[in-house]
């Protein structure tokens, strides 16, 4: 029984992320704001033979996270048009280099 546990079981290992993030609805139709600066955060993965690294949404979460960190919001900051781009840079055909970049404006309430 232990033998056909440990065949049917895959090998792959799970990660699970929390990410607490809490979304915000801005208005931005009023001339109630100025755009303060912009934040930039970035995340990479690595993959050999196609196995390691984050899958896509985890590695874009990690580099909003980063950006989010980055940004040291103060008082009436916010982030807004969050942007996030992905490039792929094959090495070899057997090494991939995965990096996710995320931008933000920081806009501040008056």
């Amino acid at each position: 029984m232990l033998v056909a546990v440990l065949c049917l079981t895959g090998c792959g290992v799970a990660a699970t992320v929390s990410n607490n993030v809490t979304e915000t609805k801005i208005v931005l139709s009023e001339n109630n704001f100025k755009v303060v600066g912009q934040a930039y955060g970035e995340a990479k993965a690595t993959y050999v033979f196609g196995i390691g690294g984050l899958g896509r949404k985890a590695l874009r979460n990690n580099a909003i996270n980063e950006m989010s960190k980055n940004a040291n919001l103060t008082g009436a900051q916010t982030l807004a048009n969050i942007t996030t781009n992905a490039s792929v840079k094959m090495i070899t055909p057997l090494y991939v280099e995965v990096t996710c970049t995320a931008t933000a404006n920081i806009i501040e309430f008056k």
